[in-house]
């Protein structure tokens, strides 16, 4: 799935293809085998017994000094869990025990609460932060808030597929529309990067997957002491933290899964991005809606079609002049994709759609510039993201297919359709071994309650996401926040989801098998943007 960078994918019917077949040499077996079994068992028990020297963090990562540092070794392969080891870095701060209503009791500790943000690709080192958000402070009070790099991300045996300083190419044409010439100049683009992945990382490739962020996950609960994990997943989070459910039941205490993707073998990954993309669809007309109802503010038009013919206009003019000569169509693409990830990007992607339109450049080009100095983070980022879904599960093999389905599909969904489509393609010509996907699923009374969150209308994790795993997960409670699109709801603007998510992680409580919460408000609009006498470029 394409994802922006942050803390952290059902539409409607779509014709598709049925998958190509498996390269040779694919198919790991679906469950983990015996040798990975005991592998990750030893690898628990070993990291049981260090335990973690935690200390002073990196300074490049500008942490304060409430957050503490360590490692955690896990083996690259499990089935030989003697073998070559890595190092995962960790991150946490204390609970703090202080009651944040200002009161004197103190409050009982509760353990580590772990979290990761999705991605692929993702570190969430940063999470411990969180706990001096006035949204977060009960649940920082009674559980060290405790976050980490998966493995290929950041320090954790990082992944590379190209060279950093060629990673940002911008300004960069997106046609809505490709040519045939143009898919003929990304098919060969693709290739070339999944063939640089397999050069750089060699046989170490295969082990960047969904199955070992699980198992991971199992040795970091050992080495914070824990017998039981208690886990916040959000985005991909929630898949490999669905996996954890599946492959170690009797390990899990409490699991909250935000904004959860759809964990059907038959969606990993392709079908979950054709999801994605139709979803993004929805999601950008409501950015559009709402910019039209605030058309006195932003002049992008009175209804969603003109705000559209705005941003189409937009596009041609960049394609001719970048912005900046920084900004081209695909950078202001992915600058309003965020747009449809959170609602908050609303008046900060209208004000600079509109300010470009009239003559002022610089909004945009603040947004939508790519910055060399943060092209090492992406390029990792993006390699750790195709490594694990390249890996985790078979993709057609032949363009045909995916042209075929994605041409079908950006005729009613345009806007991310083709984007989506170029992200992933290098898995169509990867070449590690794939695996067959987990088939994720406990029944009555194999876990504990867990704590499914979901926005209705998000775009990045279609909600059909959120009701298969509830489906899948008996005794779990999906708890869904009514016509909103943020992606990512746990600790956000909603009191009524913030409040289910204290109820579960602070006593437990869950409220049935299902709940609702009325959507948080829309963003209120930005200043007035004004005309500019020099023209856009």
């Amino acid at each position: 799935m394409r994802t922006a960078a942050a803390v952290h994918v059902a539409a409607g019917s779509m014709l598709l293809t049925a998958l190509a077949a498996a390269p040779a040499g694919a198919g790991a077996p679906a469950d983990s085998s015996a040798a990975e079994q005991r592998g990750a068992a030893a690898a628990a028990a070993r990291a049981a017994g260090r335990g973690i020297d935690f200390g002073r963090c990196p300074a490049a990562q500008q942490l304060p000094g409430t957050v503490r540092c360590g490692t955690v070794r896990v083996p690259l392969d499990y089935a030989r869990p003697n073998g070559r080891q890595i190092e995962i870095t960790v991150s946490r701060a204390r609970a703090t025990g202080k009651d944040p209503a200002g009161g004197k009791r103190e409050v009982r500790r509760q353990g580590s609460l772990v979290h990761n943000p999705g991605g692929p690709g993702a570190t969430g080192v940063y999470f411990p932060m969180m706990g001096a958000l006035p949204e977060w402070k009960r649940i920082a009070a009674a559980y060290d808030l405790v976050g980490y790099a998966p493995r290929g991300v950041g320090g954790s045996a990082p992944l590379s597929c190209t060279d950093p300083g060629t990673f940002h190419k911008g300004p960069t044409r997106a046609p809505v529309h490709p040519s045939e010439a143009y898919k003929r100049e990304r098919v060969a683009q693709a290739k070339a990067y999944a063939r640089g992945c397999a050069e750089r990382a060699g046989g170490s490739l295969r082990h960047y997957n969904s199955l070992n962020n699980a198992r991971d996950l199992d040795v970091l609960r050992a080495a914070l002491g824990e017998n039981r994990l208690t886990f916040l997943g959000a985005s991909y989070g929630t898949y490999f933290g669905a996996l954890y459910a599946t492959m170690f039941p009797s390990h899990v205490r409490r699991m909250v899964f935000d904004s959860a993707v759809n964990p059907d073998p038959e969606q990993i990954w392709y079908r979950n991005n054709l999801d994605q993309s139709a979803a993004f669809e929805d999601r950008w007309a409501d950015f559009r809606a709402w910019a039209a109802r605030h058309h006195d503010v932003y002049g992008l038009g009175g209804t969603a079609r003109e705000v559209q013919a705005g941003y189409d206009r937009a596009r041609a003019r960049l394609a001719k002049k970048p912005a900046g000569g920084k900004v081209g169509p695909e950078q202001l693409q992915a600058a309003l994709l965020r747009a449809g990830y959170y609602d908050d990007h609303w008046p900060q992607s209208a004000r600079a759609l509109s300010a470009y339109l009239k003559g002022d450049p610089a909004p945009l080009v603040e947004q939508a510039q790519e910055h060399p100095e943060a092209a090492a983070e992406a390029e990792n980022s993006r390699a750790v993201y195709l490594a694990v879904e390249c890996n985790d599960a078979p993709w057609p093999t032949d363009w045909a297919v995916w042209d075929r389905d994605n041409t079908r599909l950006a005729r009613r969904a345009p806007f991310e359709t083709w984007g989506n489509v170029w992200t992933n393609l290098p898995c169509a010509y990867w070449k590690a071994p794939r695996q067959r996907p987990l088939d994720v699923r406990a029944g009555r009374g194999e876990l504990p309650p867990t704590l499914i969150l979901a926005a209705e209308r998000d775009a990045a994790a279609p909600y059909g996401g959120a009701l298969e795993l509830h489906r899948r997960l008996a005794g779990s409670t999906l708890v869904t926040e009514r016509d909103a699109g943020s992606h990512g709801v746990a600790g956000g603007p909603n009191a009524c989801v913030n409040g289910h998510l204290e109820a579960y992680l602070l006593e437990g409580r869950v409220p049935g098998r299902r709940a609702s919460c009325a959507p948080h408000p829309e963003p209120a609009p930005g200043p007035r943007t004004r005309p500019v006498e020099r023209q856009a470029g």
